[in-house]
């Protein structure tokens, strides 16, 4: 596929993606959802190299790189955001996680020298007023003011983007020299092995087998489109251009995820969630368009 077509296939399996998970969620719980998504993703890649003839396993020195994308950016991000879309709306998970690019900035900043201009900058301040906004009726339920919606919906799409930007920045910093659907596959199986140890440590009940027909529609989307092909090409798009670039042209991706949600699972954001979702996306896009004329 075209490096320019990449980020256009990411926003709609990705964007389209927050709603298959939230379908999925309906009949299997979150541990084993990761497990049986991100385990399936990563088998399909590994046969998709056999049938290529790559190697099935990465060089010795790209293992811990496979440890940090996989235990950040997979398993971080994706155990966070399906425990987040059962204390929150999907579309504010959604938007909440795209603060990711904004996080990649400072990371950036301090792991590669990439010092924030000062459109980044206030990019970055309206990134966090966005998240104010969002986060206002937790805080005003914190003091007392009406019922409280649960922290965990606001702090958990947070530290889902932290993971995806900290393993993304970190692998920049860090290169790694293997097979991009190798070292992919074996960063989505250890994250499966992660949902698998929580599934264990949590002792999930056995999700029934087979799912209904719209789970099993939404498991496999999930499964093909937004996890396999989709970190594959993730991974190649942040290989090749800097790390604040590959952060930002996902834009896209919280739209089509609200969209989604409001389409797929009936969400209507408040008046409020919209101002918030307007601010934290037009941080990303005031960045995203500077750098664009950047070159």
């Amino acid at each position: 596929m075209p490096l320019r077509l990449i980020p256009l296939f990411l926003a709609l399996a990705w964007g389209l993606n927050w709603p298959a998970v939230k379908m999925a969620l309906a009949e299997f719980p979150p541990f084993t959802l990761r497990a049986l998504g991100l385990g399936s993703a990563g088998l399909l890649l590994l046969l998709l190299a056999l049938l290529q003839r790559k190697p099935l396993l990465v060089p010795r020195a790209a293992w811990p790189g496979v440890l940090l994308g996989g235990l950040l950016a997979v398993a971080l991000f994706n155990m966070s955001t399906a425990f987040a879309q059962l204390s929150t709306s999907t579309s504010r998970a959604a938007v909440l996680t795209f603060t990711m690019p904004m996080m990649s900035v400072l990371l950036a900043w301090w792991l590669l020298g990439e010092k924030p201009s000062r459109t980044q900058s206030l990019a970055l301040a309206l990134g966090m007023a966005g998240i104010a906004v969002l986060a206002w009726p937790v805080l005003k339920g914190v003091a007392g003011d009406g019922p409280a919606p649960p922290l965990r919906g606001l702090l958990l799409p947070l530290l889902a983007a932290f993971g995806w930007a900290a393993g993304t920045v970190g692998l920049k910093r860090w290169p790694v020299q293997a097979d991009r659907m190798t070292f992919t596959a074996w960063q989505l199986l250890l994250g499966a092995a992660c949902g698998v140890l929580g599934a264990v440590l949590v002792g999930e009940a056995q999700p029934p087998w087979p799912p209904s027909a719209p789970v099993a529609t939404a498991l496999f989307f999930h499964i093909v489109a937004g996890t396999a092909l989709a970190y594959w090409l993730w991974f190649i798009l942040a290989e090749r251009v800097s790390a604040t670039v590959s952060s930002l042209t996902t834009l896209a991706v919280p739209v089509v995820g609200v969209a989604g949600a409001m389409l797929l699972v009936g969400d209507r954001p408040s008046g409020s969630d919209w101002l918030g979702f307007v601010l934290v996306l037009a941080g990303a896009a005031m960045t995203m368009l500077q750098l664009r004329r950047g070159g």
